[in-house]
């Protein structure tokens, strides 16, 4: 039941994210193209690339984080690599 309601508010919060990054990018690019001087207007386009990198990557990367926080294999935290291993292919796992 966790992982349901923790995917369904993960799903939420990386739409939101990236319809606000959407917004404030098309917010940034018509206030760049109403600059007048072409230097300014120069710069700002490329500080909105960069802004636009930083946005669209860092929604990427919340959404990968957090999908395998959600999904990702659980490990003991007591056991430590080798008994790990040892109790996996003792409970009739590959052993590979």
């Amino acid at each position: 039941m966790k992982k349901i309601v923790a995917s369904i508010v993960t799903t939420i919060l990386i739409v939101a994210m990236t319809l606000g990054a959407m917004y404030i990018l098309v917010w940034a690019t018509i206030k760049v193209t109403s600059l007048k001087s072409p230097l300014h207007r120069a710069g700002a386009m490329g500080a909105e690339l960069l802004l636009g990198v930083v946005l669209l990557l860092g929604t990427t990367w919340l959404a990968t984080h957090l999908a395998v926080r959600i999904f990702g294999a659980k490990e003991s935290p007591s056991l430590g690599s080798s008994e790990a291993l040892s109790k996996s292919s003792s409970a009739g796992g590959s052993g590979v």
